[in-house]
Formats: C-alpha cells, sequence, structure tokens
C-alpha cells in the first residue's frame, strides 16, 4: 500500500476522533463536522508535500478549532446581521469542560457520535449518509457515488440531517441509560445497511461495493473495541466477516454472478473465516441470544463447509428456525424456506414460501419470486419456474443479480 492510502486510513480512523472532541469542546455538531472535513482536506494535501505531523490528531484538531472558531465567527455575525431572536447556544450547556490539546480525546467520542448519527429523529437513509460523513469520514462525493445519487442530493440530505439533529435538541453525548439499548440497535442495524450495500449493491452495474463494505467492518471493529462484552456487537462483525470472506468467489471473471453452491472455496478468506468463527463461538457461550449471533452462526455453518453437499443443512434449518423466533420477518422465512428444501423437499419449501407470498414489504423486491424460482425449479417445474425467474429479473435493479436471473431463466427453455 502506497503512502497516500496509508494517509487516507489513517485521517478516516482520526476523523470521529476529532470531531468529537470538537464537539465536546464547542457544541454545534453541524458546523464542527464541516471544520472536521475541512481539516482532512488541508492534511490530505499538505501532509504528502510537507510531511506528517508528529501528533496527527493535535494537528487535526488545531486547524479544525481555528475553522470552527471562524465558522462560528460567522454564524454569530450573520445573526446579529439578521436581528434573529435567537441567540447562539451558550457553551456551557451543551459541553463538557474542555480537553487539554495535549490530551488524546476519549475513544468514546468514536460511539457517542455514531449515537448521535443515529438519532431516533433521523430516518435509516439519513443516518447511513451521516454515519458515513461523521463517523467513516467519507466525503459527501464518494457517498453520493456509492449510493448512486447526485453529490448534491446527497449534500442536502446530509444537511437536512444535522438540522433534524439539532432541532431535536440531540447533544454531544450518551444516550440515558434506557435509551441507549434502543439506539444501539439502530447503531447495529445502520452498519449492517452499509455492509450489506457493499456486499451486494441494491442496484448499479456492480455486484459489489468493496469501498462500503470495508468500510462497515471497519466501523464495526471500532464499536467492538469500545464495547467488547456485547455479544451483538461481537455477531455482527462475525457475520459480516464470515459473509465477506465468499467475496472474491462471488463473480466470475467476466463480473457475472456466482451461487453459493457453485462458488470455488478455496477462494474463500480463510482468515476472516477463522476470525469470524471465533468471535460468534465465543459471543454463543457467554452472552445473551440474539439474531446478528444466530445470523453469523448460520454463516460459519455455510462457510465451515469444505464442499456445497457438506453443508449441514439440519443445523441451518434449526438455526433459522431459532432466528424466527426472536425475530421474525419474510426474509428471514424466505430464507427458512431454501432451508427446509435442502431437508425436506422443493414442495415444503415452497409452502412455507406461500405463507409470506402476500407480504407487503416483499410485493416489489425480487427475492421472493427468485426463491419461487429456484425452488419450482428443484421440483421440477420447469415452466413455471422459467416465469418467476422472469420476474424476479424485471424486479431486480442491481445489473448482476438481473443478469444471473435471466441466464437461470433462459436455461429453462
Amino acid at each position: 500500500m502506497g503512502a497516500p492510502e496509508r494517509t487516507e486510513d489513517l485521517l478516516r480512523a482520526l476523523a470521529p476522533q476529532v470531531l468529537g472532541a470538537l464537539v465536546r469542546r464547542y457544541g454545534h455538531f453541524d458546523l464542527a463536522e464541516d471544520a472536521v472535513q475541512e481539516a482532512l482536506l488541508a492534511a490530505a494535501v499538505q501532509w504528502p508535500e510537507a510531511g506528517r505531523p508528529d501528533n496527527p490528531r493535535g494537528w487535526l484538531i488545531r486547524v479544525g478549532a481555528r475553522r470552527l472558531t471562524d465558522l462560528l465567527r460567522a454564524e454569530e455575525a450573520r445573526r446579529r446581521r439578521e436581528e434573529t431572536a435567537y441567540a447562539l447556544t451558550p457553551r456551557d450547556e451543551f459541553s463538557a469542560p474542555a480537553p487539554g490539546e495535549s490530551r488524546a480525546p476519549s475513544e468514546d467520542d468514536t460511539l457517542t457520535l455514531l449515537f448521535l448519527c443515529c438519532h431516533p429523529a433521523l430516518s435509516p437513509a439519513a443516518q447511513t449518509a451521516l454515519t458515513l460523513r461523521a463517523v467513516g469520514g467519507l466525503t459527501t462525493a464518494e457517498i453520493a457515488r456509492a449510493y448512486l445519487v447526485p453529490e448534491a442530493t446527497m449534500a442536502q440530505r446530509i444537511s437536512r440531517a444535522k438540522q433534524r439533529i439539532r432541532a431535536a435538541g440531540g447533544h454531544f453525548r450518551q444516550p440515558a441509560p434506557e435509551e441507549r439499548a434502543a439506539r444501539l440497535g439502530a447503531v447495529l442495524q445502520i452498519l449492517y445497511l452499509i455492509f450489506n450495500e457493499g456486499y451486494t449493491a441494491t442496484s448499479g452495474s456492480r455486484l459489489h461495493r468493496v469501498e462500503l463494505a470495508r468500510e462497515a467492518i471497519r466501523l464495526t471493529r471500532s464499536l467492538r473495541a469500545l464495547l467488547p462484552e456485547d455479544g451483538e456487537v461481537a455477531g455482527l462483525l462475525a457475520l459480516m466477516l464470515l459473509t465477506d470472506a465468499r467475496r472474491a468467489a462471488r463473480t466470475a471473471p467476466d463480473g457475472s454472478l456466482v451461487p453459493l453452491a457453485e462458488q470455488d472455496r478455496g477462494a474463500w478468506d480463510r482468515e476472516a473465516i477463522a476470525e469470524g468463527v471465533a468471535l460468534v463461538s465465543d459471543a454463543l457461550r457467554r452472552t445473551p441470544l440474539g439474531p446478528y449471533q444466530l445470523q453469523a452462526a448460520i454463516a460459519a455453518v455455510h462457510d465451515e463447509a469444505e464442499r456445497a453437499e457438506d453443508t449441514d443443512w439440519r443445523e441451518i434449518l434449526g438455526l433459522y428456525r431459532l432466528l424466527a423466533g426472536i425475530a421474525p420477518s419474510p426474509v428471514v422465512t424466505l430464507n427458512e424456506a431454501v432451508a427446509l428444501a435442502m431437508v425436506s423437499g422443493p414442495r415444503a419449501g415452497l409452502d412455507l414460501l406461500a405463507t409470506v407470498a402476500g407480504d407487503p414489504h416483499l410485493a416489489d423486491h425480487h427475492r421472493l419470486e427468485a426463491v419461487r424460482a429456484h425452488l419450482l425449479e428443484q421440483a421440477g417445474e420447469r415452466a413455471e419456474a422459467r416465469a418467476a425467474y422472469g420476474r424476479a429479473a424485471e424486479r431486480a435493479l442491481s445489473v448482476p443479480e438481473k443478469r444471473y436471473l435471466q441466464t437461470r431463466a433462459a436455461r429453462l427453455r
């Protein structure tokens, strides 16, 4: 890895710590976030030529603080000119005592930022964008490219998110104990959404958006370091690692999708699999059972099978039934139907699939028809399977998935 890439990695790791230090000192999350982005840009331009400072974090804090001071002065002047009735919020109402610049910001700032970005006043889309910007250190342009929207649209989304947090009275502090569990659930869900978008893009010409999947794993590792005793955090990290371990085998040289049963398992990342298995095994032994742990356990069963035919589908079916008991959803039922078909035959799977056929959450999604087509093909009902593959292809927004479904339909003619 070259020096520019190492600098980029360092800046992304330091971004939430610098932002946390500024918000803790000055408040004004929205202005502080803008100031940090400018400090990161200055570092990216200056460090390669002038050299990296001895204390990169302190350098970023000083530059960010100067820029934030300018922004606050400009804001105050604007408010005076407009003779608004609202004064700037008194500093002591929203910030803790200022840390000395020689003291490293607490790593808990990262967790506090995650909680703030996942404020309940925000939609999941806004939470995701703000998390990638404030905690992940991605630029607005990078986030916009990842989600295939214009940069101006993403900038507006992020700006509105910060305004909503401010309007809702969001402060830079950990939520109250009674709120923390629910907010942590939102944090985990957002990280999982980011990972899923990176592992299987919902639209566009690429199956993977590797930068998003890697960023989700990096952020979840940071969360794991801050909450090492939380079983669901460990479960989510394990799930990501066990899933991402198969990425290299998911596409053929021409970019087409390769289903799990046909993948070259020699191309799987065994180091990531070993880490994921160890994480979920430890969590299952010592913490309360949760949905991310169960999903990670299912992924581990798949990953530990040396051949597709060695997969323990009975164990997977049992795990899906446990998952359906504690976190039921139509997507869980879809996956359970596949496992049931492998244990009891395709007709049993189709019968279970029929129970969610009318679910509004699946009405416009290609997954329902894709699973139906797969089970119909297994049952030998070729004409019906071909029609279902066609319907799934029409609904798929991802080009690789659409092409795969079209290919499956064509094989049944």
